[in-house]
Order: structure tokens, then sequence, then C-alpha cells
């Protein structure tokens, strides 16, 4: 059975130009660059834990991480002026295991 998996926008403020392209170069792993360091993410719970685990081996203190749960109906109005805003995902039918 398939676990839920919900829509995070995740953005972060790094400090220092490596921990910034090891931060970034973690994040395209995990989701799609809207912005320079903002993504947007299909997560299951445990994959948000995962991404916050892995990150915080990297971030420092003086850096910043922000992720944002958006419901079906938020992510449906997000809008961007550029590219694929396209955030609505079509129900899954079958599952490789």
């Amino acid at each position: 059975m398939a676990e839920n998996k919900f829509w995070f926008l995740v953005s972060y403020d790094i400090r220092d130009p490596k921990r910034l392209r090891r931060v970034a170069k973690k994040m395209e792993g995990y989701g799609i660059r809207i912005q320079f360091s903002v993504f947007r993410c299909r997560l299951n719970e445990r994959k948000v834990e995962r991404l916050k685990w892995e990150l915080e081996k990297i971030m420092k203190e003086d850096d910043d991480l922000l992720i944002i749960s958006l419901c079906s109906n938020c992510a449906e109005k997000v809008h961007k002026r550029s590219g694929n805003d396209e955030w609505i995902t079509k129900p899954v039918t079958f599952e490789i295991i």
C-alpha cells in the first residue's frame, strides 16, 4: 500500500558558499527548484524527517531552514510567473515494489 505524499515548500538561507552548494545539491535529490533557494517537494512523513536530518548535518547554527507543508487546496493555488507551475498530481494507479 502506498504511503501518502504531500507537497512541501522548502526554503533555506545559507551563510557559507560551500555549505550553500552542498545544501542545494542535497535538495536536488528531494524536489524541484522553483527559485534559487526554494524547492517544491512531494514527500511522505518519513522522507521529510530524513531530509531534515540530512540538512542538519550540513547546516550550521547561523543558517536558516523553512519547511512548509501544503494541503492539496493550497498546492493547487500556488502560481509562479515562469516555468511549470503545475503542483497537481494525478492519482497513483499502480506501485512498483
